[in-house]
């Protein structure tokens, strides 16, 4: 079991002092009535005015000292978006692969719900030009990188659109290349095609994958595509760094602070 003690620094922003203060206590409120941690301390900063800024004139800070297992964090980093997460301590260094997957899952549901009302996560720069990543490993170049770089094997599942299954498989595989990923298998399977104007098609298609990847970048790609599925192949147990868990957390608060705050920034 890895129990978590950390900072959550939730920034309420807005044009109306009264609406912010409103929202900063209602937060307090809310975190107040959590019941899957413990809440250690609240402390809420007092309303501050940036005349510069138009569109967030008002802000505050509410800061919450907060203690729990790996996944109530999780589901706390899921439900406030802080701004940003600092981990004070970490008791225990290790966790099943088997109480991993469930956390992944429900990362992927709340940021997929996410994604389906404020739109896509990932960004990337164009893929044309970038060379096909190696896709495929032995047994012995797989062992290596899990006990020697500490990686984790595992395979998900993802919807995904393109003009083509070569274009899809091609585009997928550059992409999580520069998520960090070491490619062993790919797998494009077609599952509907869309007519368009000029009697185009575009493809919907279910990948398959099976990578191997830090701690980190396997929580961000459970953010970023949502996936369907997912199966942690190997090691069974492992190690958490407690310096790779505060980026981690701070990178899916950031999605989900990024996704919740897309309405605001379009007005």
């Amino acid at each position: 079991m890895v129990l978590i003690e950390a900072i959550f620094y939730i920034e309420v922003l807005g044009n109306d002092k009264k609406a912010v203060e409103t929202s900063s206590m209602e937060i307090e409120k809310k975190l107040k009535e959590e019941r899957n941690v413990k809440i250690k301390g609240i402390y809420r900063d007092k309303v501050v005015e940036n005349e510069e800024d138009e569109k967030f004139k008002y802000s505050t800070v509410v800061e919450a000292h907060v203690e729990g297992k790996l996944g109530n964090i999780v589901d706390l980093v899921l439900k406030y978006g802080p701004t940003i997460v600092e981990i004070e301590n970490v008791k225990g260094n290790e966790i099943h692969a088997k109480e991993l997957v469930p956390i992944l899952g429900r990362i992927a549901y709340v940021v997929g719900a996410l994604i389906d009302k404020f739109g896509p996560v990932v960004a990337y720069p164009k893929l044309d030009a970038l060379p096909k990543p190696k896709i495929g490993y032995s047994e012995e170049e797989i062992e290596r990188m899990i006990i020697e770089e500490n990686l984790i094997r595992y395979r998900f599942a993802v919807e995904i659109y393109g003009n083509s299954l070569g274009e899809i498989e091609e585009n997928l595989s550059k992409a999580l290349f520069l998520e960090g990923c070491k490619i062993n298998k790919i797998k494009v399977t077609e599952k509907e095609k869309i007519p368009l104007e000029d009697n185009k098609v575009r493809i919907k298609a279910l990948a398959g994958v099976e990578l191997l990847s830090d701690l980190k970048t396997l929580f961000v790609l459970a953010a970023k595509y949502a996936p369907l599925a997912f199966i942690i192949i190997e090691p069974e147990i492992i190690n958490i760094d407690p310096a790779e868990l505060q980026s981690t957390l701070s990178e899916i608060a950031s999605i989900v602070n990024d996704l919740v705050h897309r309405p605001l920034l379009a007005e």
